[in-house]
């Protein structure tokens, strides 16, 4: 729903659309997203809700207005002549996901309720007020999704691996940031204070993303760059409390951790600019598990033309940390073992990214994406494990409407990296993908999707790969509030330079390469229906079926007893997710409940998969009153059924096999300094607030009851 008045009034400069955006409560709408149709020009809304379109040539526009947890709107057409224009919104606050855009799924715009495949979203304001300092520690609540330490699980299509290979492309703006020798996501180098929001799409993607999508894709959207000065400051401090156990307490002091970011953005004419630093200190709640980061990161935005734009992100981050492996053993859970102690960790990387867009008519979109990702970093141990790589990608999409009920997609992929480590060699590896995707509407609401994708991968003096990866999908809208869900597609994944190259002795443990690995391949099935029973209830359910083919997981070589990666015959994971959003009392009582069921196992051993819980639930309650806010995240998921027994097997990691189900309880209050007339917000945050004990990997204890404050102004 949207109410809007228009005053056409006379300003200082001409071209240009301004006004402010508000709830119905009147409140301003800090974030919001305004967007001219048919051309590459939009801003977002500061504090005061206030959002200003400037350069804009005489004519006839019409703006979409959109923010997460608000109904979208798009106006009717609004002409502009000499004089700027002032129009002042009013959204309607939904519970409701389904109303939603995402760009992910088939990289142009949807809502959520016509996409043919599963989607969740994160918002920004869901990751400012749980204070999150790095996008991994977000991703622990979206539903479906599941965190294994630092690698990420999209509906148990991960396991562990310490880093080497993913199952989930993680994007930012598009531009993929898998690093280029192992393979992994480095979530540090992700400004969380610029992020608008995050899009979660599940089940394989590799029809339209490639190999490492081949369990879904996670796209980090960055906000919109302000059209007039904006200074942003935020700082926190929080502590850890001391452990269960006296046992455990090694330092006997409760251990800080703090940050600090200073934003500065600005428009000048057809330019616009974003510069961000933060600074991040954790002492850490384990012996040798601190962290000191400093991370920077730029965005430009010129527009060429009304219809074109070039956009150029660069992001940086540099990291001195400990490196904690295992436990010494249960009773000293905190302790690294004795050959692990005072291990560090140095690291450098940068990625630099240069988009190019252009709407050449109403019904052809052309974007052009090359990104440049470089890292090093220097295990300072006895072994002094290092690695320096370069990651060049390159993608030109071209969106096409053949007719009003034919969408077309098609684009061309590629990469190149060169590695050069005491622990891989000096391999280089290439990809080229091409694809193709349909969208067809019926006269009937029937939405019907067709796509296919062929990848063509290849390491060092390797044998390549090749893969076809097809997908079929479609929506059908039952009623107004009701719509129907069916995909079934082909996932492919490349082994990486690590999983393939990797020779070592790390913690104990003893790596050996395996030039024989074959890719992964696997079959994605879905079904679900989304239902809107209200404006203030909605619910989504969806049953699916994962099967893997040459699955890649760690594992120990029975003949020999070293730790090397290995195909699987055959794995399979089925399920069912469901999802439901409560608006109990309308803007003020939100509820949103989600469950997981996971069975995993591996076909041909009839044993469960490593580091998939069978069952996961997560609940969250959010009161908004005035000025302040409370809200409460309730965590759950069931025993680990395998992990890597092997290593307490070999006797490397002692009381490794110990595991309990999970209960955790967060909670934080928040209170808007606007009604002290200071353009600000102060949050206070609890996680794990009963102190409960637990772990997401082998031998390793998860952080413990920790509190922090934080405070953030705009100016």
């Amino acid at each position: 729903m949207l109410l809007f008045s228009g005053a056409w009034n006379v300003a200082a400069q001409t071209g240009t659309i301004y006004g402010k955006i508000t709830d119905l409560k009147g409140s301003p709408l800090a974030g919001a997203n305004v967007v001219v149709l048919g051309t590459t020009t939009g801003t977002s809304t500061d504090t005061s809700g206030t959002y200003r379109l400037s350069g804009l040539k005489p004519g006839i526009y019409r703006l979409e207005i959109s923010m997460i947890g608000y109904r979208k709107s798009i106006t009717g057409e609004v002409e502009l002549r000499k004089t700027p224009v002032e129009l002042n919104f009013t959204l309607e606050e939904t519970a409701l996901q389904s109303k939603q855009v995402v760009v992910t799924a088939s990289k142009y715009e949807q809502q959520l309720s016509e996409l043919p495949v599963s989607a969740s979203i994160l918002s920004s304001a869901e990751i400012t007020n749980r204070n999150v300092v790095s996008l991994d520690y977000a991703l622990r609540y979206a539903p479906g999704v599941n965190m294994n330490m630092d690698q990420v699980s999209i509906r148990g299509s991960s396991g562990y691996s310490r880093g080497a290979g993913t199952r989930v492309l993680v994007a930012m703006d598009g531009i993929p940031l898998y690093t280029g020798d192992t393979g992994e996501i480095i979530y540090e180098i992700i400004p969380v204070t610029q992020i608008d929001r995050v899009e979660i799409i599940k089940g394989a993607a590799s029809s339209l993303y490639g190999s490492t999508a081949i369990g879904g894709v996670i796209n980090v959207i960055t906000k919109s760059i302000d059209e007039k000065p904006q200074l942003y400051l935020k700082t926190y401090y929080g502590l850890y409390d001391h452990p269960s156990y006296k046992e455990w307490d090694w330092s006997g002091e409760r251990r800080p951790f703090n940050g600090q970011t200073l934003t500065h953005s600005n428009s000048f004419g057809s330019l616009g600019y974003v510069v961000s630093f933060t600074r991040s200190e954790n002492l850490g709640y384990r012996q040798d598990d601190y962290y000191k980061r400093y991370t920077g990161f730029i965005k430009t935005d010129y527009r060429l033309s009304r219809l074109s734009s070039l956009t150029f992100l660069g992001s940086y981050l540099g990291q001195n940390r400990g490196n904690f492996i295992y436990w010494k053993d249960s009773r000293h859970a905190l302790q690294p073992r004795d050959i692990d102690q005072g291990q560090k960790v140095k690291s450098n990387r940068y990625m630099l990214a240069l988009m190019y867009s252009n709407v050449l008519s109403p019904d052809f979109f052309l974007k052009l994406r090359t990104s440049y990702y470089r890292t090093r970093w220097l295990d300072e141990t006895s072994s002094h494990d290092t690695s320096t790589t370069g990651l060049l990608e390159g993608e030109l999409q071209s969106s096409y409407r053949i007719m009003k009920s034919l969408f077309v997609t098609s684009g061309v992929e590629a990469g190149s990296g060169k590695v050069n480590s005491n622990l891989f060699g000096k391999p280089g590896s290439f990809n080229i993908g091409v694809y193709l995707q349909t969208e067809l509407k019926f006269s009937f609401p029937l939405r019907l999707t067709l796509g296919a994708r062929y990848d063509f991968s290849r390491l060092d003096t390797l044998k390549g790969f090749g893969s076809f990866s097809p997908k079929a999908a479609l929506n059908y809208a039952l009623s107004e509030n009701t719509s129907f869900r069916a995909s079934v597609g082909k996932g492919f994944r490349a082994p990486t330079l690590a999983e393939t190259f990797t020779s070592t002795t790390a913690g104990g443990i003893k790596i050996k390469p395996n030039p024989h690995l074959e890719p992964e391949n696997s079959i994605s099935m879905e079904i679900g229906i989304n239902h809107r029973f209200s404006s203030f209830i909605a619910s989504d359910i969806a049953l699916f079926q994962n099967e893997y083919y040459h699955f890649i997981e760690p594992g120990v070589d029975p003949v020999d007893g070293l730790v090397t990666f290995r195909n699987l015959t055959r794995a399979r994971i089925q399920g069912l997710e469901s999802n439901f959003t409560f608006s109990l009392i309308p803007e003020r009582l939100l509820l949103s409940a989600n469950y997981t069921y996971l069975w995993a196992r591996d076909i041909e051993k009839k044993t469960p998969l490593k580091y998939r819980p069978r069952h996961q639930a997560l609940a969250s309650l959010n009161y908004y009153s005035g000025w302040l806010e409370f809200g409460t995240d309730f965590r759950y998921w069931s025993k680990i059924e395998a992990l890597d027994f092997e290593l307490v097997d070999l006797g490397v990691v002692t009381d490794g096999d110990k595991r309990v189900p999970v209960y955790l309880l967060d909670f934080r209050t928040g209170y808007n300094l606007l009604s002290l007339g200071l353009p600000g917000k102060v949050f206070l945050n609890i996680n794990n607030l009963l102190n409960y004990n637990y772990i997401e990997i082998i031998g390793n204890l998860s952080p413990i009851r920790n509190a922090s404050l934080s405070l953030e102004f705009s100016f």
